[in-house]
């Protein structure tokens, strides 16, 4: 029983720590100097993304695989040791200037145990392009609510989600994603 009070008292504290970090990264030009030190000592990534994103570089848009993935996704990774290799992002003989594709795993050893996701800024003439190209190669050709997506033969693919696609690009307005299955789309969100 004495846990309870403590564990209530140890909530509290921990709320009005975070209730006063927020509250300072709302106080006009003190606020950049102070978030960096409570931003490494807490983890509270919402008063972190005001205080650096909106305010200080509206640019800060260009793709990196920390950033085209959700941060708890790559903090994750991170946690299990992985780290992130970048590539330039290609669709077969098209590469793509404004976009990366990653590649999540453990580099120190030789696996197969990766997880894959790219993501870029692709226009229409390019985009129709790298769908002929994929089509014409045995790729699969798909249209849903969320653009269309282009996926690997089925025999092809060295891993398959649970619909059994296996590598997919979706591509949408501006954009394409890729992952190494179709369903790991949804972790693709775009620079944040």
């Amino acid at each position: 029983m004495r846990r309870r009070p403590l564990a209530l008292a140890l909530s509290t504290t921990t709320l009005t720590a975070v209730a006063l970090m927020i509250l300072a990264g709302c106080s006009g030009p003190a606020a950049p100097q102070e978030a960096p030190a409570g931003t490494v000592t807490s983890t509270p990534s919402a008063s972190a993304e005001p205080e650096v994103t909106p305010t200080t570089d509206p640019v800060a848009e260009d793709p990196t695989c920390q950033n085209i993935i959700p941060r708890a996704t790559a903090d994750d990774f991170v946690s299990l040791g992985w780290s992130a290799q970048s590539e330039p992002f290609r669709i077969g003989s098209i590469e793509l200037d404004e976009g990366i594709q990653c590649k999540w795993g453990d580099q120190k050893i030789t696996t197969d145990r990766v997880q894959m996701f790219g993501w870029a800024r692709i226009d229409d003439t390019d985009a129709a392009a790298a769908e002929k190209e994929l089509v014409a190669s045995g790729w699969r050709r798909e249209v849903g609510d969320a653009g269309t997506y282009i996926t690997e033969d089925p025999s092809w693919a060295i891993s398959k989600d649970g619909d059994g696609y296996g590598i997919t690009y979706l591509f949408g307005d501006g954009w394409v994603k890729l992952a190494d299955t179709r369903q790991s789309l949804v972790l693709v969100e775009g620079p944040q």
